[in-house]
């Protein structure tokens, strides 16, 4: 079975996107927390809240 993009219930501080990205990749969910908010704070042109709010619409809830 492939494995799903989804929000992460046991890895979630806000909406759990990091931690779901996290477990696709299979990484650590805090490497991924890290990861995000340096490319944030890097990027001028889009900033890393507008894409982790489109992720949180975008991304459905993992089943339990």
């Amino acid at each position: 079975m492939a494995n799903k993009l989804t929000r992460s219930r046991e890895h979630n501080i806000i909406a759990g996107v990091m931690g779901g990205i996290a477990n696709y990749l299979g990484w650590s969910p805090f490497k991924v927390r890290l990861l995000f908010v340096i490319v944030s704070c890097a990027s001028v042109a889009v900033p890393g809240i507008l894409i982790y709010l489109v992720l949180w619409f975008l991304m459905p809830m993992a089943e339990e």
